[in-house]
Parts: structure tokens; C-alpha cells; sequence
């Protein structure tokens, strides 16, 4: 019985835990990388006008993060293309 219901137990606590620990590597990574969320927004604000100016892209599936190895803060940028365009709408 004891066994059943640490079983039970640990399902949830192990998801929650896997959760806190991905929100406590985000914050950790954005705090080592100096950046505060509204600077990773415009960043993303500032990636779709110039990408913009080449390809037509999907905005609402755009994710810009930073991704923290050993010593090293990486941009990682998924930005999903719906096609090219022939000129680019340069300003």
C-alpha cells in the first residue's frame, strides 16, 4: 500500500520538479546573460522586422531563447518560413 502511494506521489512531484528545475534554468540563463525579458522581446520585435524584409514568416510561431552550455550564452532563434520573397522591401 505504503508503495502504491509513493508511486502516485512521485509521478506528480517528478513533473512539477521537471518543471520548476526548466523554470529555474531560464531564469539562470537570462540573468548570466545580463538580458531581462523585455530586452529578449524587443530583440524578437527586432528579428521579425528584418527578416521580414526577406522571407514571409510565420510570427506567431516564432521563438527566440537564450540557451546557457558550460561558459557560453546562445541565441536560438526557431522561425518557421512560409516562403521567400523575390525583392526585399528594403526601408
Amino acid at each position: 500500500m505504503l508503495d502504491f502511494i509513493t508511486r502516485i506521489f512521485n509521478r506528480d512531484s517528478g513533473a512539477s520538479k521537471n518543471i520548476a528545475k526548466e523554470r529555474l534554468r531560464l531564469v539562470l540563463v537570462h540573468d548570466r546573460a545580463s538580458v531581462s525579458p523585455q530586452l529578449l522581446q524587443t530583440l524578437k520585435e527586432d528579428l521579425i522586422k528584418v527578416i521580414s524584409n526577406y522571407m514571409v514568416i510565420d510570427e506567431d510561431a516564432l521563438e527566440v531563447n537564450l540557451e546557457n552550455s558550460e561558459n557560453q550564452v546562445a541565441l536560438i532563434a526557431n522561425i518557421p518560413i512560409k516562403s521567400m520573397k523575390r525583392h526585399a522591401d528594403v526601408i
